[in-house]
């Protein structure tokens, strides 16, 4: 499959393992100094580029969270959840894990797509349409959230939060900005292009 400049450039932005560090030490009371992985995954190969993206608080690197399958097309980005997410829970750190993931393990999320812009820098920006809403069911429980990101070759920028379905207010993430993300280690080279 032939990609785009523009979508292989994006993929090789988000594929890495992050920290904000810097930023968990200038405001500790803000935000947690988290790990985030974005590890390349060979599903949906035929028109994207898709990543499995799983996270952990930095001082409990053995009990990460949030695992989420990214599917990367061109203008769009997709989210998907894991039906089973303890069934790979750790594979940010231990890739081996990804090689038994299949399409019948992931879920697609509806109102779960985000719409892909890039400036005159080369950031790129992803932000759901006005009106969309992010909703998924975990172990019985509804959960909203509110997703986007910018992506560069500098840093990953992550807007996500937890969304009150009742308030349609903020209760988790970055809720006085972004939570920026310094990529410590690219996985850029396995990407299948």
């Amino acid at each position: 499959m032939a990609y785009s400049p523009e979508l292989i450039a994006l993929a090789g932005y988000m594929a890495g393992e992050f920290d904000n560090r810097d930023q968990a030490i200038a405001d500790p009371a803000w935000y947690v100094h988290v790990r985030l992985w974005q590890r390349p995954v060979a599903l949906f190969a035929e028109d994207s580029l898709t990543l499995f993206a799983e996270q952990a608080n930095a001082l409990y690197l053995d009990r990460p969270y949030r695992q989420r399958i990214i599917r990367l097309q061109q203008g769009q980005v997709q989210y998907y959840m894991l039906k089973d997410p303890s069934s790979i829970q750790g594979a940010g750190i231990n890739p081996e894990r990804l090689k038994t993931l299949t399409l019948d393990d992931i879920e697609y999320l509806p109102g779960c797509t985000l719409t892909v812009t890039q400036d005159e820098r080369l950031r790129f920006q992803a932000t759901l349409p006005p009106n969309c809403r992010c909703c998924f069911t975990f172990r019985g429980e509804t959960y909203q959230v509110s997703l986007g990101f910018e992506a560069s070759l500098e840093q990953f920028l992550s807007y996500d939060k937890g969304i009150d379905p009742v308030t349609g207010k903020a209760i988790w993430g970055a809720l006085l900005g972004p939570y920026r993300f310094t990529k410590r280690q690219d996985f850029s080279a396995f990407l299948p292009i």
